[in-house]
């Protein structure tokens, strides 16, 4: 079929291609080719992109309003013609478009009709859309051709000019709708280029910022460190200078040869004073630089060390001339003999006391062996009412003599435990009666009694404090009673002796005849305090309460203690322990006398379960401060030193002048010490008033406001700033707390009291901690024998698994609370470091930090059956005596550490520390290869940044140590064993701090 004359008239208005020709059935198809005059500008930008004809069909689907589509086929058609312009086809359709064209008349003329030939066209495809389910909005360009065909060929008669006009406007909404789209999108891609632009470059600008802010501040960090490294460098000169200035007095030979080396020293030190002028002047004219200040802290401990030499030598000197006189080994008879019959009488109150359960137990028996016969007595009425009742009757008397059989046997026992307790006290009696004997023809009546413990005197003691707070004798009486047991009276032993086996209206007659002594010459100590090991300890502070109070009872003072009264105490390790008025228990500890106040308050502040980590701490502490005081004031004491630590018991300085000292509890001195200024205890100012004392007096500056807020108060600034003598842990740290880094805001008031304040390095229990006598070791040893530390080394190693294939291989210690402080990721390379080298290495200790707890227990897996290395994630007493008996080494890389117990144990157990400069480890380790320190000071090995690289200075060089020279090794052994790290030392200094003030006190008028 060819087509039809309608071509040509579709032709003269752009449409080409018009075909009735059906193709396999399919509808009649037409193209749509728009002229060179009526083509778009944007059809042609789509023909240069390659615009796709379903890209372009996919925007049409989404637009809000549809249009109807046009073909690919029209499309593609449309870009042939258009680009092929000079063909002969588009010439002459150029030509035929030229002479159909209408003029503006024609068009005008014909709207009316195109309109109406338009909603006719819509009417019947409405018409068609019902008739075949098709919708008007999806019909296509083809479609529409279809139907204007079968309109034509219908006879209905269709324009020209309408059927141009009407493809004219699907083909400019189509356009206008593309266009609307194109130029949305490269908008849209401008703005975001634009937006994208702007952001780098402001992202580039913060970068740039952030990088010379963090210039700025290390820096100013920098800055800050230099300048007080320098002041502490010149305060440090002109010490040494003023020392240098007055030799030391002579004394002996020893002191003679000291003070010859002084002098040699002396010139060194002018030697090194002269270069260190010459660095001073070399720091101002350089900028501040790390290496600079490296030489000046190398020089700087160098003068250190040498001051600590003539420090310690001066000690020696002084120890010499001070011995024991030797009435001590005539005492030690005596002492054995009372030591055995304490354990007798020991003996025979454990017998007593089980008789006395045995004798309860007979008790309870012969009270249901009373009800029984009552309800067989009830039974026997009932005898002849029932069979039941009597076979009843019959078990129960059989019941009851089996009962009765019972109580023959527990009688007999409470008999014979009788007659041993009778002859254990008969014998004490007997051997109590021939020492007062001997005593008597030994000793005259004047003398103090030396012979018995701490324990005896202790519970004197309190027996007398007792009778006061019963209110059964007067508080002068009770004051010359005390000093009485204070300086050993012998007339107050005798007549306790006397007394012991009578009433108590006779003691205390016998006692009150005694009231005439003389005035002791010893000191009256109480500290105050919130732990005391081992009844209540959580860390060292426990530690140091109970070794200065006994060091401190040993040289002579009176000393006391007084501790909350906690549910969760280790009461097994109280004696005596029984209670008196008002919820005050008193009993002994390790020969000390104690205190226990149980707080009456509705918060029940002391039956927690645990010692610290309460919501209301400030709280708990500051009630049992004041009840502390109220105890003195109410009990007459008379104390010339009262002692308190840490901030839970800080708050016994403002009240003590705020509010005691006017109530006439003004003998004293106030002594507080800090063992970690870490922890400070802050809180809302409006707390303070809990405890009685003007929060709007105390909330100053100069007072307890804390540093980081005026609405919060600070127990340890308050405490420094009342009390008259201020301590800490040890030297090093003193310095340390003065600068702004160590001092966590203190440092300021530090600062500003540094007359009163000192730093006082701990000692260590040499009782608890002694290899010779240490019943949790395998072997015991000492200084003179180490053949028990070598088994012990074995019996470890067999006990936790490692390999004992070589016995030289050196074994690493390390225990401690995996917390930041101490140096967790040193621990950790160390772990690794010490594999490397060649050695084992035994870990124990938890962490109260979950990821740190985490992460080591992931190694403690990673080595859990290794030969070599094994970590034990706990705190165990036993063990942690033999890690210490067993060791080679012992590791402390602590980043701070006040004063450090560990270093100090592990010497005493012949293992050798690798500690980092800082604290009390500058004050107890010094390092080997230091030639500036004396030989007979250097004991361990020491690094100076908290770094691998420092550690692994030191570790390196104590394992090259450890396996050249085995007999060097030995000797060094031998050398740290021999160090005496006691208390004696210390308590020496505590008592010179309290004589001083009390004889300041004493000598001016106003005791504040």
């Amino acid at each position: 079929m060819t087509t039809t004359k309608l071509s040509s008239c579709f032709l003269t208005n752009g449409l080409v291609g018009i075909s009735c020709k059906r193709e396999h059935g399919g509808s009649p198809r037409f193209f749509y080719l728009p002229s060179r005059r009526l083509l778009p500008a944007s059809c042609k930008i789509r023909q240069q992109r390659g615009f796709d004809s379903n890209k372009r069909q996919d925007i049409k689907k989404g637009s809000p309003e549809p249009i109807l589509p046009i073909s690919s086929s029209l499309q593609s058609n449309s870009d042939e013609e258009d680009s092929q312009p000079d063909n002969g086809s588009a010439d002459t359709i150029h030509s035929t478009v030229e002479t159909n064209h209408v003029d503006s008349s024609t068009e005008k003329r014909d709207e009316d009709v195109q309109k109406s030939e338009v909603t006719r066209l819509k009417s019947k495809l409405t018409k068609k859309k019902e008739s075949d389910g098709q919708d008007l909005n999806v019909l296509t360009v083809p479609e529409v051709a279809k139907a204007l065909s079968i309109n034509k060929s219908g006879g209905e008669q269709f324009s020209d000019g309408q059927f141009g006009e009407l493809m004219t406007m699907i083909r400019n909404a189509e356009q206008s709708d593309i266009l609307r789209l194109d130029q949305a999108r490269v908008s849209a891609l401008a703005e975001l280029s634009k937006i994208l632009s702007e952001k780098e470059a402001l992202q580039g600008e913060i970068n740039v910022l952030e990088m010379k802010l963090a210039e700025t501040d290390e820096r100013i960090k920098t800055a800050a460190q230099e300048k007080v490294r320098v002041e502490l460098l010149e305060e440090q000169l002109e010490k040494l200078r003023q020392e240098m200035v007055s030799p030391p007095p002579e004394s002996d030979g020893y002191v003679l040869a000291l003070s010859r080396e002084i002098e040699t020293l002396k010139i060194e030190n002018l030697s090194l004073r002269n270069d260190i002028d010459t660095l001073k002047s070399k720091l101002e004219s350089v900028e501040n630089t790390d290496e600079r200040v490296v030489v000046l802290e190398k020089e700087c401990s160098g003068l250190e060390s040498s001051v600590k030499d003539l420090e310690s030598k001066l000690l020696v000197s002084q120890e010499d001339v001070s011995k024991l006189s030797s009435l001590k080994t005539e005492c030690s008879d005596l002492w054995t003999k009372v030591e055995s019959l304490q354990m007798l009488l020991d003996r025979a109150t454990k017998q007593a006391e089980q008789a006395v359960l045995v004798l309860q137990q007979n008790q309870d028996l012969k009270s249901k062996v009373e009800k029984i016969e009552e309800s067989l007595k009830e039974a026997n009425v009932y005898k002849e009412s029932s069979e039941k009742i009597q076979q009843y009757n019959e078990l129960m008397q059989h019941k009851v003599e089996l009962l009765e059989e019972r109580l023959e046997k527990s009688d007999a026992e409470i008999f014979s435990y009788v007659q041993l307790y009778q002859e254990s006290i008969k014998e004490f009696q007997e051997t109590l009666m021939r020492l007062k004997e001997e005593s008597n023809r030994k000793e005259p009546r004047d003398e103090p009694v030396d012979d018995m413990p701490w324990d005896y005197w202790s519970r004197l003691l309190l027996t007398v404090d007792g009778w006061l707070l019963e209110k059964k004798i007067a508080n002068d009486d009770a004051d010359s009673l005390r000093e009485m047991v204070w300086k050993k009276d012998r007339r107050i032993h005798d007549t306790y002796i006397d007394v012991k086996d009578k009433s108590e209206r006779e003691a205390i007659s016998a006692f009150l005849k005694l009231v005439s002594s003389p005035t002791s010459q010893g000191l009256y100590v109480v500290h105050i305090a919130a732990e005391m090991a081992p009844v209540a300890k959580v860390g060292g502070l426990g530690d140091v309460v109970a070794g200065l109070g006994k060091a401190l009872q040993r040289r002579g003072h009176l000393v006391e203690i007084i501790l909350p009264k906690y549910d969760c105490m280790q009461y097994v390790r109280v004696r005596d322990l029984r209670l008196y008025k008002n919820k005050i228990w008193i009993g002994t500890v390790e020969g000390l006398p104690v205190h226990f106040i149980e707080p009456q308050h509705p918060s029940k502040f002391f039956w927690r379960g645990q010692f610290y980590g309460e919501k209301d701490d400030f709280k708990r502490f500051s009630y049992f401060s004041r009840a502390a005081l109220e105890l003195l004031l109410q009990s007459g004491k008379k104390p010339d030193i009262i002692h308190c630590h840490d901030w839970q018991t800080a708050f016994v300085a403002p009240l003590y002048w705020d509010l005691y000292a006017p109530k006439g509890l003004d003998s004293a001195r106030i002594c507080f010490t800090c063992h970690n200024f870490e922890y400070q205890g802050t809180s809302s100012a409006s707390d303070l008033g809990s405890c009685g004392l003007d929060v709007n007096q105390l909330n100053r500056p100069d007072r307890m406001q804390d540093h980081s807020s005026g609405d919060r108060v600070n127990p340890v600034k308050g405490a420094i700033i009342f009390s008259n003598i201020v301590t800490t842990v040890s030297p090093t740290y003193a310095q340390e707390v003065r600068t702004s880094e160590g001092g966590k805001g203190l440092h300021s008031t530090l600062n500003s009291n540094s007359k009163k304040f000192i730093g006082i390095l701990n000692g260590i229990d040499t009782d608890s901690w002694n290899p010779a006598t240490d019943p949790f070791l395998k072997a015991q040893f000492n200084a003179k024998d180490l053949q028990g530390k070598e088994e012990n080394k074995y019996a470890l190693r067999k006990q936790l698994g490692l390999s004992s294939a070589e016995p030289r291989r050196p074994l690493v210690g390390c225990i401690t609370r995996l917390v930041p402080q101490k140096g967790v990721h040193l621990i950790r390379h160390a772990i690794y470091r010490t594999l490397e080298l060649g050695g084992q290495f035994v870990l124990l200790g938890s962490s109260p930090v979950p990821h740190i707890q985490r992460e080591f227990e992931g190694i403690e897996q990673q080595f859990k059956s290794h030969d070599h290395v094994r970590l034990l994630l706990k705190y165990d007493e036993a063990l942690s005596h033999s890690i210490y008996a067993a060791s080679d080494m012992f590791i402390i890389p602590s980043i701070f550490e006040p004063c450090g117990l560990t270093q100090m144990i592990a010497m005493r157990y012949g293992s050798i520390p690798i500690a980092r400069k800082t604290g009390g480890l500058n004050d107890s380790v010094f390092d080997i290869d230091d030639d500036t320190i004396p030989t007979q000071f250097q004991n361990g090995f020491t690094f100076q940044t908290a770094d691998e690289q420092g550690l692994n200075y030191a570790l390196e060089r104590a394992f090259n140590h450890y396996k050249k020279d085995e007999e060097k090794w030995m000797r060094l052994m031998e050398k740290v064993m021999s160090i005496d790290f006691s208390w004696a030392s210390s308590a020496t200094q505590y008592e010179e701090l309290y004589t001083r003030s009390v004889a300041r006190a004493r000598a001016s008028p106003n005791r504040t």
